[in-house]
């Protein structure tokens, strides 16, 4: 048998993608040695995921923190490197498109440890999303590839991975997501916010919204267009915050802004509401199985399947195309289905495939 596999995780998204993976592993008696880069570092935004999603504790803790892409991966080269060589793992899994999934992945790769990559295929197909450059050269230097949707066995075969080396195996954030759900209290995250029956949640953090102060001051005036309809709750990630301060999305009446939410609180504001606006890739997915009408806040996306099945519609950051598109879902909230193999054993058949290399 070779030396446990190493699993990283670095911030919010992967936490809810791994722990399903890692799970399984454990109950197969081959608990992986958990990674934590330390991307995210704050108790809301790290350390309350592994509380809340009784995921095994992290077995080394890089505490990276934040910086420049290119500081943060610097950073994260040198300390994985020298993680890496120490405990020299079978396999190192990484997840998403995050910083510590490119930067893991490179180091394998160099030191001929292979590689899987959980959530591959994805495309955005823009270069511009410092995302889509994490996905395409993680995928390049991965030698199996997790798969959550048919678009992204399309996407790899079209780069020229081997289909024997990509496997469709469904969406471990989906497996997160079911296994609470009959657990999430949003009556009672309702009342703890003070939001009436009816009410949207928002969530802005990517550089294309939230660095030019002009972008951000046309999307807090959509926001505040759309909340002359009902109230919205933002869970407000650090990065962007000054920015949209500034344009004024603390002065809105009703518009709440709050710190980051853990995963149970968040996710059972989020199945309960009438209509979320968002940037993030997540919570396209998330909403798609939930069957809640979503805006996503950008020109493009990387899970086309949550528009093409699901309830998501791509709207930009132009005001009147987000306020005109609220609207619409307000009075006709659109009919989704879940995606194939979104039924909670993604975990499972990845751990499965995983277990085979190690015997």
């Amino acid at each position: 048998m070779t030396n446990p596999d190493i699993h990283i995780v670095g911030a919010r998204p992967n936490f809810m993608k791994a722990a399903p993976v890692v799970e399984r592993l454990i109950a197969r008696g081959r608990p992986p040695l958990i990674v934590h880069t330390g991307q995210h570092y704050d108790a809301e935004m790290s350390q309350v995921f592994f509380n809340e999603l009784a995921m095994k504790e992290p077995d080394i803790n890089l505490g990276i923190g934040s910086g420049t892409h290119a500081q943060q991966t610097a950073a994260l080269l040198t300390a994985l490197e020298e993680t890496f060589q120490e405990h020299r793992p079978g396999r190192v899994v990484v997840y998403g498109d995050i910083n510590s999934t490119i930067a893991a992945a490179l180091v394998a790769a160099k030191i001929d440890i292979p590689v899987a990559h959980v959530e591959a295929g994805l495309r955005s197909f823009d270069r511009t999303m410092p995302e889509e450059v994490n996905r395409v050269v993680t995928d390049v230097l991965s030698d199996v590839h997790f798969v959550t949707s048919e678009e992204g066995m399309s996407n790899l075969q079209r780069e020229g991975v081997s289909l024997g080396h990509a496997h469709f195996v469904g969406n471990p954030m989906i497996d997160t997501l079911l296994r609470f759900r009959d657990t999430l209290d949003s009556a009672g995250a309702r009342k703890r916010h003070g939001l009436p029956e009816r009410y949207a949640v928002a969530t802005l953090h990517r550089p294309a919204n939230v660095d030019d102060p002009a972008t951000a001051s046309g999307l807090v005036d959509a926001l505040t267009r759309v909340s002359k309809h009902l109230p919205i709750l933002i869970p407000l990630h650090p990065r962007g915050r000054r920015i949209l301060v500034e344009a004024g999305l603390t002065d809105v009446q009703s518009i709440q802004v709050v710190e980051p939410l853990g995963y149970l609180e968040f996710m059972s504001l989020v199945v309960d509401a009438a209509l979320v606006l968002t940037d993030s890739g997540g919570i396209q997915e998330e909403t798609t199985v939930s069957g809640v009408p979503c805006l996503t806040l950008r020109d493009n996306t990387e899970r086309p399947v949550t528009i093409t099945m699901g309830t998501n519609v791509l709207v930009g950051n132009h005001p009147d195309r987000i306020v005109a598109a609220a609207e619409e879902f307000l009075s006709h909230p659109p009919e989704g289905t879940s995606p194939p193999l979104w039924d909670g054993r993604a975990g499972e058949r990845i751990a499965e495939i995983l277990v085979s290399f190690q015997d």
